[in-house]
């Protein structure tokens, strides 16, 4: 099948996705949306964790050829997925083979997995910044967050399962949901755009407020020291490359069907490639960033307790945020403002790629049944809020949102990647297709590395990294939760996203998503003289 053909068209019943497609306004609200999604969580409390376990400044060298080999590559590939076939992930995947569609409802299924358990993180953020104003937590951190604040005991273990509901976290986490609601219900550009317009810059002010006083602090050195001190036997551990892959893939928000979604309201003529680099390294950049805050951070704390910061516990994931954070922010001169500022940092960080990851899901039901952005936000997320409040609002939260966590990050998503790859170089052959359209719309042109990246390089780094922790998941379970909460909560999630993908490729479209043609492409001869011609 060339890209050119389509599957036998379905009946009309009415005007194809994509046709009155919405789009950005403009190329920078584009990028502003990429890059708040891929700036989220992850980034201020995953990456500095991650680069210290794994060589400190050692590590940066996997992370670099991590970012330019799999994160640049992938989010090329999403970006020509979604520009060139112009709709959801869905809708994408239909469009090259109706078999595949069911790989788009996947994606969808994960992002809705995801999204159900972001939110109350995001949540937890907006009470501890009001929390810092008058340092609410007291002397013992871990306490207050762990039985005082969720209501729960010890996050390494789960014994029983329980839904009373924690309304510390209820109400502030249903006022969440009705604000992201309601911007994805204002559309793209009113709404998407406009939303990320604001809380980006905002983010980069607040967030650069945070590492400046941090840097400052008595100790910081000796943090700073301990996050770029490069270990370099590490680099000849495959783990660590491992942790590097993984790192770029949690962090860019690639393959999992935000990406494709944004790129496919980019207006035709668009640079694809110039965007692709921009939106990667932004995002490498803040994490460089929310590293040199942390460690810092963590040096002030080390410095006042006296012992080497290797010492010190819980530097990276919920523990760094909600238990480590809190007690420097209390030791701290100035710690009212300092928490304030950090915990509004991770609000607007959380809040910018949970809008993407509901507007996956939403998209899909938009393409899939011509409904409006309006009535889809609400049909989509109201349900999704229901979820989340039931299922993280409790006792058992913490718990739950640790197990699904792991196993839709490390199973779901790695899963979704190396399906991707396989489909577009193997089974439906479009890297050529792909190659031409990015060249063909962009002012850094891509080369034949592109397809070995794509097609092979990292799809068999993934293949090995996914094999690695599925083996050891069926063998040796997750942490100390029993047997039927992993298989509960972590199988059952992937089983989850599954049966979305599953029961919504049976469903009947009621658009008619097949009647598409994509954008001319020169002849593969001619590639080079288009790249030379740039856009046309």
């Amino acid at each position: 099948m060339t890209d050119s053909s389509a599957p036998p068209s379905s009946p009309k019943t009415s005007p194809q996705p994509g046709a009155q497609r919405e789009t950005w306004s403009s190329q920078a609200g584009f990028l502003l949306a990429a890059i708040g999604s891929a700036i989220g969580l992850g980034n201020i409390w995953r990456f500095p964790g991650v680069a210290y376990q794994n060589g400190g400044g050692a590590f940066l060298i996997p992370y670099i050829v991590a970012l330019l080999a799999a994160g640049v590559s992938f989010l090329l590939l999403d970006y020509a997925l979604g520009h060139r076939y112009r709709g959801a992930a869905p809708t994408v995947f239909r469009r090259i083979s109706r078999r595949a569609e069911i790989l788009g409802w996947f994606k969808v299924g994960v992002s809705f997995v995801i999204l159900t358990y972001y939110a109350v993180i995001v949540a937890w953020a907006a009470r501890y910044a009001l929390f810092s104003l008058n340092f609410a937590w007291g002397d013992n951190t871990a306490d207050f967050f762990v039985k005082d604040f969720l209501g729960g005991g010890n996050p390494a273990s789960a014994n029983e399962l329980s839904f009373k509901v924690v309304w510390g976290v209820f109400l502030p986490l249903a006022l969440l949901w009705v604000v992201v609601i309601a911007i994805l219900a204002l559309g793209v550009q009113k709404g998407l755009e406009r939303a990320n317009k604001i809380f980006i810059p905002l983010l980069t002010v607040l967030f650069g407020a945070v590492v400046i006083r941090a840097v400052t602090l008595p100790g910081a050195a000796e943090g700073l020291n301990a996050f770029f001190t490069p270990e370099w036997g590490s680099l000849t551990d495959g783990k660590v490359w491992i942790a590097a892959f993984s790192q770029i893939f949690y962090s860019l928000s690639i393959a999992f069907g935000i990406m494709v979604t944004y790129a496919s309201y980019l207006p035709k003529k668009a640079d694809l490639g110039g965007s692709g680099f921009v939106a990667a390294f932004a995002n490498s950049s803040f994490e460089l960033l929310a590293g040199i805050g942390v460690f810092a951070a963590l040096g002030f704390m080390a410095h006042t307790q006296g012992v080497p910061v290797a010492e010190l516990q819980g530097i990276t994931g919920v523990s760094l945020s909600f238990i480590s954070f809190p007690t420097i922010i209390s030791m701290m001169p100035g710690g009212h403002l300092f928490g304030f500022l950090f915990f509004t940092s991770l609000v607007l960080a959380g809040l910018t790629s949970l809008m993407s990851l509901l507007q996956v899901v939403s998209a899909g039901f938009q393409d899939k049944f011509g409904w409006s952005g309006r009535f889809s936000a609400l049909v989509v997320g109201i349900p999704s809020a229901v979820i989340s409040t039931m299922l993280f609002a409790t006792n058992s939260g913490l718990n739950t949102l640790d197990v699904v966590d792991k196993y839709i990050n490390e199973v779901g998503v790695v899963l979704c990647a190396i399906s991707t790859a396989v489909l577009v170089t193997v089974l439906h052959p479009r890297l050529g297709h792909l190659r031409r359209h990015l060249n063909v719309l962009s002012t850094i042109k891509i080369g034949k590395w592109w397809d070995l990246m794509v097609g092979f390089v990292v799809p068999a780094a993934l293949a090995g990294m996914f094999a690695q922790t599925v083996i050891d998941l069926i063998k040796n379970g997750y942490g100390e939760y029993p047997g039927w909460y992993t298989t509960g909560f972590g199988w059952g999630s992937i089983i989850l996203a599954a049966l979305i993908g599953y029961v919504m490729t049976l469903t009947s479209w009621r658009t008619d998503v097949d009647d598409f043609k994509t954008m001319p492409l020169p002849k593969a001869h001619d590639n080079q003289k288009a790249a030379k011609g740039g856009r046309k």
